[in-house]
């Protein structure tokens, strides 16, 4: 005969109880903890918490941060739930030097505003003044007097017309690493060719090209450049055929030849 322990049901109950005892203590806890959440959330919702105290503007270049505020009409003080995120990237968008715009809520009061800017494809010269020209071809107005161009080429001699528009197309079209590289653009029209440009390159190389195929021409300009002995002193021509005019004099090479 076998001597296992045989449990009573009396033994059972005490254990059958402090199980029921801790599921009901569990589900207390939860509704409890699920009331307390519901009511921070009634509280946070109807209370001055969710009303937003700060902006967080990135991916501006040109634009301050309170020119975009101002564009958004965005205001502090207002619930982050009434937030009509599409109109305000709509407003944004509207600014000539805005492409896009995106908007988020950052609980509890946060608005944050990423935009990205039109970039400027170069600046025109008229009188002393500098005037940005932006990608889509559109025209803003004179820098500041304590504003420099730095972040595109400028342009000289070129007034309001077909060149100015035709320049404007090419430069659009060029790979941001090589538009950083030209510091001058100088409109010089000869007989040969009306649409002659003179070009002054960042690295110190003088350019000779056209409008016409004007960023095609360029393209090949890093790859050309590199086969150049900077010693030399010349004119890069970049049209169909690309090539090298040598201007070192003898008087050059003899000077170069003694240092």
């Amino acid at each position: 005969m076998s001597e296992e322990k045989i449990v009573t049901i009396n033994e059972k109950i005490p254990t059958l109880k402090e199980q029921r005892k801790q599921r009901a203590n569990r589900r207390l806890l939860f509704f409890l903890s699920f009331f307390f959440l519901l009511l921070l959330c009634i509280i946070y919702f109807q209370s001055p918490a969710s009303h937003i105290k700060d902006f967080v503007v990135e991916g501006n270049v040109h634009l301050s941060e309170e020119q975009i505020i101002r564009q958004g009409e965005l205001s502090l003080g207002t619930s982050i739930w009434n937030l009509e995120k599409e109109n305000i990237e709509n407003r944004l968008t509207n600014h000539k030097e805005i492409a896009s715009a995106v908007v988020e809520r950052q609980i509890p009061n946060t608005v944050k505003v990423t935009v990205r800017e039109h970039e400027r494809i170069g600046y025109l010269v008229l009188e002393g003044k500098y005037y940005p020209i932006l990608e889509t071809g559109q025209y803003l107005d004179q820098l500041a007097e304590d504003q420099l161009p730095a972040d595109a080429p400028i342009l000289i001699n070129f007034s309001e017309g077909m060149e100015l528009t035709e320049i404007a197309s090419e430069l659009k079209l060029f790979p941001s690493q090589l538009l950083e590289r030209i510091s001058e653009i100088i409109y010089q029209p000869t007989e040969t060719d009306p649409l002659s440009l003179v070009l002054f390159m960042t690295d110190g190389i003088e350019v000779h090209t056209s409008i016409q195929g004007f960023h095609e021409n360029m393209l090949a300009y890093p790859t050309i450049v590199n086969e150049i002995n900077p010693e030399k002193k010349g004119i890069l021509h970049m049209k169909m055929s690309p090539y090298f005019e040598d201007l070192t004099t003898e008087e050059d090479e003899d000077i170069e030849g003694e240092g």
